[in-house]
């Protein structure tokens, strides 16, 4: 089976006294096992043409096994420094955190609450779920 793996490199001579070159590597895996995920929702593209508030990105619903594992891709795809997404859990609508103009995010999540977002203003979200076939837990 394939494997499917993210990577993430943060370079910076700003944040700290000396030059940051950090780079990690992680095999996307199935829970309880070594094999890597064998589902992938695709990069999903929604635009908003004006604010929004607690609306539903991702249904819980559509992931029947919550004793599987699932990874969440969120990007905010604006270039304006002031535009932004909160991301959120849940009915009660948990705040995650913030993401900017060119944030993004990458998560562990568990199925069991609706990822929701609030936004700032009209703008673009890309989103995906990777994630492990119920029929393969």
């Amino acid at each position: 089976m394939a494997t499917t793996t993210a990577t993430i490199s943060l370079n910076s001579a700003d944040i700290t006294g000396d030059p940051l070159n950090l780079s990690k590597v992680s095999t996307l895996t199935k829970a309880k096992g070594t094999d890597g995920l064998d589902q992938f929702t695709g990069i999903t593209t929604l635009v908003y043409s004006a604010p929004q508030t607690a609306t539903p990105l991702i249904l819980a619903a559509s992931y029947v096994n919550t004793d599987v594992a699932h990874k969440v891709y969120i990007r905010n795809t604006s270039t304006s420094e002031v535009d932004f997404i909160n991301i959120e859990l849940g009915s009660t609508n948990v705040s995650l955190g913030r993401l900017y103009g060119g944030d993004w995010a990458f998560l562990p999540w568990d199925a069991i609450n609706d990822i929701d977002v609030d936004t700032s203003g009209a703008l673009t979200i890309e989103f995906g779920v990777f994630s492990q076939s119920a029929l393969s837990a």
